[in-house]
């Protein structure tokens, strides 16, 4: 299991984040939605479904059931990227935690606003897929491959 940063804690707190969860169906079509509710609880990535009929609750009961991985992405609003991929190792649809978080989301969005299920993913894998992070990676892992215009300027750099 991973182990969530403070400073991805911290990404994840600031409004203008960008946050999407990526499942599977059980014929293997993607689907990929933002979620908003999407912060982190302990060591868990949590997330409110507010709809019983939606894509994505269809596909994470498939994976609970069958121990599918999903993917979740993160932007910050400097533009650092963020993949984790995890599996949903609970959901919460009744009791005295989901009434709490029903009461939250009704006082946030509206009082029409339903809540379908409180959804946590264990995280395997975390990493940093920034373009500049990615680039240096790519970089020292592969020091010999460039496109031709990049070796001369790479020749000057040393």
């Amino acid at each position: 299991m991973a182990i969530i940063s403070d400073e991805l804690k911290r990404i994840l707190d600031e409004p203008e984040t960008l946050k999407a969860i990526a499942t599977n169906d059980r014929e293997g079509i993607p689907h990929i939605v933002f979620k908003g509710t999407l912060h982190v609880e302990g060591n868990d990535f949590v997330f409110y479904d507010l709809l019983q009929s939606s894509t994505n609750n269809k596909n994470l009961v498939n994976a609970i059931w069958f121990d599918q991985k999903v993917a979740i992405n993160i932007l910050s609003k400097d533009k650092r990227s963020f993949h984790i991929v995890g599996t949903p190792s609970k959901s919460i649809t009744a009791g005295k935690e989901f009434e709490k978080v029903y009461e939250k989301i009704q006082t946030r969005f509206g009082e029409e606003t339903d809540l379908n299920a409180i959804w946590f993913i264990a995280p395997e894998t975390i990493k940093e897929v920034s373009y500049e992070t990615r680039k240096q990676e790519e970089r020292e892992k592969f020091p010999i491959l460039a496109h031709l215009d990049q070796i001369t300027i790479r020749r000057n750099e040393l």
